[in-house]
This record gives structure tokens, sequence and C-alpha cells, in this order.
């Protein structure tokens, strides 16, 4: 059965090439590698992306030059260059490195490919004299065109028309195409992002029949693309279509249990819904990746922790818990930083801070800065904006004020050790407290009771608490000591844990 893949952009672009001034913006150290090669009798075009985003009206990222010269040639025409690669690429280095100038255009000969084995590298790479080889192996017909010297577009496959449908086609057999590099089903989704483009009926289906080969990409070049789709415009555009064409199975498939897992109470919509809405709300207050992330995932533990509450309203009790537990996963399994994962996973365990004004207090805004950290408790306030824009509600403006207020003045209080008025030298010279795991116990604990009361925050005050505590037994103070350190949220997730066995609840 033939499926059908609706645009969701279908408007076109008018193309007059001849009305542009397509070398005015061609940089003048690119225009020095095709003119050099030129003069010394070579055929040269810029080629790939660069041609499209001229033509487009866009200013390139990158600038690729394609030759029938050799790369021993190219690089007897220029004073420094690199080569380092089994593809026949040389980088041309300029000379002259002030911030306006490219330090590097990279230049490669025509080429034809053979198998690709792995799913991602030719097996083998064969030189050419032709243009039209070096054209017939790319991705996309918007990719594939190619502009020399004097302006001239060389289109052998159709891209200017479909830049003018603004359509997103491979070029020749989408099936081959996928096959020979399966990154390319990303790229797909991705470039379709960018250029707010859709991606024509045969290479949609050809996406959905080789959307399994994405399993033998590596991870680290499946996140990079991730990110970009994260960061467009449009994300929710993206990972709608990357559930459509049967790719988000292969790569965030817990994503997929929160379609028609319906919330009720305040949700007006399911899971799946309510995290696209969050995302496109960060997306559309151009608001950093790791704020977009944890718009995407802070629900994903709903799916897991749902049962049956009272008035046939559903509970989701310790989803923030379980949800923070398979970010983690997910961004391990994509080769995420460890600062990032750290990052997104507490903004998702801690975005329900904020769901209930009426139990918020300073002391708790306190905990959750400490929580957190101080330079991340603004994105976390994003994240809950994001929660209830997914919701189709808005925060009452005097809510808000009130948590950014209750924010700002948490952050003149003491939320960690170090802003304590005594510290470790003062508890060894004035209180003979050795160092050791009790001393780091006891000010713990002292940040504890400064949580509560930062009035407390005294030498005087902490100092006659000091001397209590080193009273106390090792198990004693150690408890003590752990909940302050935050410890206490491993006590929780253990609750919660005790109370999923007692309801039956799926990890």
């Amino acid at each position: 059965m033939r499926r059908e893949f609706d645009s969701p952009w279908p408007h076109k672009i008018s193309l007059n090439l001849e009305k542009q001034n397509l070398i005015a913006k061609i940089p003048k150290e690119v225009s020095h590698v095709t003119e050099t090669l030129e003069k010394a009798g070579f055929e040269a075009y810029l080629v790939g992306g660069c041609v499209r985003d001229l033509i487009m009206g866009l200013e390139p990222k990158d600038w690729d030059v394609t030759t029938n010269a050799k790369p021993d040639e190219i690089m007897a025409l220029f004073p420094k260059t690199v080569y380092e690669n089994a593809f026949g690429t040389v980088a041309v280095v300029n000379e002259d490195v002030n911030r306006e100038t490219l330090k590097v255009i990279e230049v490669t000969p025509y080429r034809v490919e053979a198998k690709y084995s792995d799913f991602r590298h030719p097996d083998t790479v064969k030189f050419s004299n032709k243009i039209e080889d070096d054209l017939k192996r790319r991705d996309f017909t918007v990719n594939a065109l190619a502009m020399d010297s004097k302006g001239h577009v060389l289109d052998l496959f159709g891209g200017l028309k479909d830049i003018e449908k603004k359509s997103l086609r491979t070029v020749g057999e989408a099936d081959e195409r996928f096959g020979e590099d399966a990154l390319r089903v990303l790229r797909a989704v991705r470039l379709s992002l960018q250029l707010d483009f859709s991606i024509a009926q045969d290479s949609a289906e050809g996406i959905v029949k080789n959307a399994k080969l994405i399993e033998e990409i590596s991870k680290e070049r499946i996140r990079e693309e991730i990110i970009k789709i994260i960061l467009s415009n449009k994300p929710a555009v993206g990972i709608t279509l990357l559930q459509k064409f049967g790719l988000l199975a292969h790569i965030i498939p817990e994503l997929e249990e929160g379609i028609a897992c319906v919330q009720g109470g305040e949700h007006l919509y399911p899971v799946w819904e309510h995290l696209l809405l969050a995302l496109q709300h960060a997306a559309d207050k151009d608001w950093m990746l790791e704020v977009r992330l944890a718009a995407l995932f802070h629900d994903i533990g709903k799916p897991r922790t749902r049962r049956d509450g009272e008035k046939k309203q559903y509970t989701f009790y310790g989803h923030e818990v379980v949800g923070a537990r398979m970010v983690k996963k997910i961004m391990e399994r994509l080769k995420f930083g460890r600062n990032d994962t750290d990052l997104v996973e507490k903004l998702a365990r801690n975005h329900m801070f904020f769901s209930d004004p009426e139990k918020i207090t300073l002391s708790a805004v306190r905990r959750i800065i400490k929580n957190v950290g101080a330079e991340n408790i603004w994105a976390l306030m994003k994240v809950r904006e994001c929660d209830r824009v997914g919701m189709k509600k808005k925060e009452a403006p005097y809510r808000l004020r009130k948590y950014y207020a209750m924010v700002e003045e948490a952050l003149r209080d003491p939320i960690s050790v170090s802003q304590l008025k005594i510290n470790g030298n003062f508890l060894q010279s004035e209180l003979k407290i050795t160092p050791g795991p009790r001393m780091g116990w006891i000010l713990h604990a002292l940040l504890e009771e400064v949580l509560d009361d930062p009035t407390k925050n005294t030498e005087a005050h902490l100092a006659e608490l000091a001397k209590s505590l080193n009273m106390l037994g090792d198990a004693e103070l150690k408890t003590l000591g752990e909940r302050g350190k935050g410890k206490k949220e491993e006590l929780e997730e253990k609750e919660i844990e005790k109370l999923h066995e007692k309801h039956g609840v799926r990890k």
C-alpha cells in the first residue's frame, strides 16, 4: 500500500539565477583556489551545500571545491596543504589568518565509489576525470549542484527544480542512496528542517524501508544529527518525522511509549503530544539545547508509572524519578558528555518542583537551588514553563512573579557548605575536630540547618551546634550529614520503588 507523506511546507521558491550575482558572494580565498586550479589547466567547481545555499540566498557554512586534478597535482599548486585521508580530500590552508578570512578550503578530486560494506564509508575510492561521476554519488539533488568560477550552475539531477519546489529528493534510487550511507536517513530529516523543505514521496518511502540500517551507524554520529534536529526551528516536526519514518524506534524508543498514553486531569493531551508541545515552546523561545532536551524528556517516565487513581483519574507517582533514570540511560547511549547528561537528568528529576505553589517555601527553594546548582535554576524555571505550555496552560502572572522573586531571594542566601560562616579550619582550630568523614558530616548537617533558616548562619550559632553534633555517634551524625548533602533523594527513590512494587507498576 502506498503511504502518503504530506508536506508541511507546500509553498515554492522562485529562482531567477540570471539576476543573482552569485560570484560576488564567494569569499576571495575560495575564488583564489578555483582560479588557481583553472589557470593550471584543470576544471574546478564549487559543489554541494555551498552552491545550494548561494542559490537560496543563505550564507554557506562550508565551502567545498571539486576538480579533475589529483591530490598530488592539487598540493603542487598551493604553498600549504594537508592531505591525511583516504578519500582524496586536500585541505588548502590559507596563509592570511585574520578573522575575516577562511583558514581552510577543502578540495576533492572527482571520484567514484565502490560498495559501502559498513553502510557509512565506501570500501574503495577511485578518482575520475568527469564531474558527472562525482555528482551522481551525492545524497540529495539539492546537494548535487556544481558552479564554476563564472557562476554557471551545473544541474544534472534536477536540483534547481527541487529547490524551487522546496523538495528534498535523493539522487537516483532512494533505496540505493540510503543503503550506501545509512546516516542519510537522519540527514534527510535534519536537512528538511534546516531548509524548510518537504521530503519527496519516493525518498520518504526509502527512509521507511531502510530505517533499521541506522543501527549500523555510530552513536556519536547519530547524536550529532539529533542535536541539529533539536536545535532547529521546528524540532517537534523533526521528532514527529523520526517517529513516522520508523527511525525513533531505533534511536529513542522510550519516547514512543508516550504515544496514546492519556494523562487526564489538567493535561489535555497524551504524553507524546505534551512532550512535543513542550519541546517546540523551548525552540520558539530559542532556549539552549539542554532545556530543549529536558522539555522533550521531562515526562518520559509517565507511561511506566501510570496507574488508575480515584474518580477514574490516572496517577504517575514518582514519574520524575523514573524519568530521570531513563534520561540518563538515553543520553549515555547516545554518547552525550557527562556535563550535558547530568544537567538534563537534574532538570527532568526536579521539574515538578514548581507544580504546587501552595507548598513552596523559601527553604524549599534554597534546597532546589542546591540540588540543581545556582547556575541552573533559571533553566529549571524554563523547563517548568515548557511543561505548562505543553498542557496548553499559562502560569498565572502573579504566580510567576512569586516564583521569580523567591528564587532571586533564595539565591542571596547560603546554599552550599562554602557559604557557611564557619569552615573546616574553624572546626579544627577552635573546636579541635580533626579532619575526616566526621568533619564533613558536621558541615553538611550545619548546612541543613541554614537551608531551613538562613538567619542561623552565624559563627556563634554554628559553633555551638557543631559542638553538639560532635557529641553524636558516627551513625547518627552520618545520617544528618547525608541529609544535608542531598542524599535524601536516594532514600526517596527507594520509597518510590517500594510504592511501585506495592501497586504493580512496571519499571
